[in-house]
């Protein structure tokens, strides 16, 4: 008899959740680009369930021109226009004026010899945290990185928004005890 995977129990009630989990939440991202759209991401599904975001994800990065944050930090008022009226995303003024922001802060953190992969790692020493008892909604950690992230302008990234974008990216393991996805990397 063929043997089902254990997963955790959020990633059961829907395929895209279950390949989602299987294949990207929780895994160490140290790539730059990526961990920046994952917290942009992060900061559209505010208010929303995350799979609204994860089926939306492919027009999100059609939007916003693959999430290169050079392309994104160039749009303007037009931009912004056209994605209000795009019905392939969350059409939040406020959500998408800061992820342009977001994009010009990525550069200037850049240009001043910072990459987003080393200002998101250092918060944990370049390995994952890994958790042991209930998950938590935020802890003095995402609020610690919250604080930097909005110090440099960043917007919609709350603690609670910090703390799922740290277990999206894999700076904290908060995959259940019994998950196939544990103790893999």
């Amino acid at each position: 008899m063929y043997a089902t995977k254990k997963r955790c129990s959020w990633a059961q009630s829907d395929p895209l959740l279950e390949t989602y989990h299987d294949e990207e939440w929780g895994i160490p991202d140290f790539d730059s680009r990526s961990l920046w759209e994952t917290l942009m991401l992060e900061g559209f599904q505010a208010g929303l369930a995350w799979i609204t975001v994860l089926r939306k994800r492919d027009a999100f990065r059609k939007a916003f021109h693959g999430f290169d944050p050079a392309a994104v930090a160039r749009m303007g008022e037009r931009d912004i226009r056209r994605l209000l009226e795009d019905p392939g995303i969350i059409r939040s003024r406020a959500k998408i004026e800061a992820t342009i922001a977001g994009a010009r802060i990525y550069l200037d953190m850049l240009a001043n010899s910072l990459a987003f992969s080393d200002f998101a790692w250092q918060f944990v020493d370049g390995k994952p945290i890994r958790n042991a008892g209930p998950v938590p909604a935020s802890t003095s950690l995402s609020q610690t990185i919250s604080k930097e992230l909005k110090r440099r302008g960043f917007k919609f990234v709350g603690p609670t928004i910090v703390y799922a974008w740290m277990q999206a990216v894999g700076l904290v393991n908060d995959h259940a005890k019994d998950c196939f996805r544990r103790n893999l990397r």
